[in-house]
């Protein structure tokens, strides 16, 4: 019977059992606004962008602000909503120091669908270039090109959270993630069913070793990786067809790193031959068995068998140093159970697909942010300092102790 009360006669009830109703948000629960100051210049560019409608000059909200104002929702656990966001405008603390003006629960939704979200991919791209590397294997220093892990995930829970409002509610994010530097630096975002593949043959760039799992097993996508100068480690089936042409001895190093086998190989049948001109080398990695009772791949991906089968183009490159590239993939695995735990806790402040791409892109940049601030990747422990600072439960000295450790480590 209670849920189909009507929303009043709800807060009646609240209040009559005497439970506490939301409190208005405050100007002393809101802080750290000096952390903005490197996004805000980045910017600047977004201001005018969706003005061109506006001739009178009546617009109130502009896209450096609305973006200003996602950085306050995503930083302070205090604004949990449009609804907040729309009162936290209202502050004067905020308008000094965001350079906003009070806005409407109406310019909010409407600039989930006016501003342009693909706008927000050149500054992530040069957040990415002032990021530093993370300590790492010293031997990855010596690779031909940028390593890049490259994958696709499926925000479900987005869709989850709008309980289903959500347009183009299937939504697939794909990363281009640096490990050395600990943060994705290219994203993109299409409907869930589009091919992992197709997206990463459109966004390939000289320069780099990608990273793969075996979804992104494809001969036409090595040939094109390899035709604009870049390299490739992937892992490819366990049952993939091929043809030795050479067999490899193993060094102490890689047989202490597991490796099984390395070959030179014509990988494929010969039918394949067009599609992929030249001769790999297949690497054959001791794994952990992973068997499923129901015999089915379903959820978690096929299962796992003796060994891993890894493709790469690297002639040269010591094998024991081709598995410890294959690891990296995982960096963007990980990288992608942070990025849901951390959106997937939060309210989505759009149902609109452009509005939810500005706020997956935002919380892409939040993480360069931190890793900016820090020297070191996201993680929860450093995201909830930080929230504790915006709150006020956390002073200054305490923050800047725990960024300074994080320095030492790094």
């Amino acid at each position: 019977m209670i849920l189909k009360l009507r929303s009043h006669m709800l807060r009646a009830i609240i209040v009559a059992m005497g439970m506490p109703r939301r409190q208005a948000i405050t100007e002393d629960q809101l802080q750290g606004f000096k952390y903005f100051k490197k996004l805000r210049v980045l910017l600047d560019r977004l201001h005018d962008h969706a003005t061109q409608r506006d001739r009178a000059g009546n617009r109130v909200l502009h896209y450096d602000q609305y973006i200003a104002l996602q950085l306050l929702f995503f930083f302070n656990p205090i604004v949990t909503s449009m609804r907040g966001l729309a009162q936290a405008s209202t502050l004067k603390k905020v308008q000094q120091k965001l350079g906003v003006s009070p806005t409407s629960l109406g310019s909010f939704s409407e600039a989930g669908s006016v501003f342009g979200a693909q706008l927000l991919k050149p500054i992530i791209r040069e957040l990415g270039a002032q990021l530093k590397p993370l300590p790492h294997d010293a031997r990855l220093d010596d690779l031909p090109g940028m390593l890049t892990a490259v994958d696709g995930t499926e925000l479900s829970a987005l869709a989850e959270l709008a309980g289903g409002m959500i347009e183009g509610r299937d939504i697939k994010l794909h990363a281009h993630f640096e490990p050395i530097k600990g943060v994705p630096v290219d994203i993109d975002l299409t409907a869930a069913k589009d091919s992992e593949i197709d997206n990463l043959f459109k966004r390939l760039l000289p320069g780099r070793v990608y990273v793969k799992d075996r979804g992104y097993a494809c001969f036409r996508l090595f040939q094109k990786i390899v035709d604009i100068d870049s390299h490739f480690v992937c892992r490819i089936r366990d049952n993939s067809v091929y043809e030795v042409i050479e067999d490899r001895p193993l060094s102490g190093e890689a047989k202490l790193a597991e490796i099984l086998s390395d070959q030179i190989v014509w990988l494929g049948c010969d039918s394949k031959r067009d599609e992929l001109k030249q001769p790999l080398r297949v690497i054959k990695i001791a794994g952990k068995p992973h068997r499923k009772r129901s015999g089915k791949t379903g959820r978690g991906g096929p299962e796992q068998g003796e060994c891993l089968l890894i493709a790469t183009d690297r002639m040269d490159t010591p094998v024991e140093v081709i598995g410890l590239i294959f690891r990296q993939r995982w960096a963007v695995e990980i990288f992608f159970r942070f990025f849901k735990h951390v959106l997937g806790c939060r309210h989505l402040l759009s149902h609109r697909r452009n509005g939810i791409e500005i706020q997956v892109y935002m919380a892409i940049i939040i993480c360069m942010l931190i890793a900016l601030w820090t020297g070191r990747k996201a993680t929860l422990r450093t995201v909830e300092m930080i929230r504790f600072y915006f709150i006020g439960w956390a002073d200054a000295n305490e923050l800047e102790t725990h960024i300074a450790t994080l320095k030492k480590l790094s």
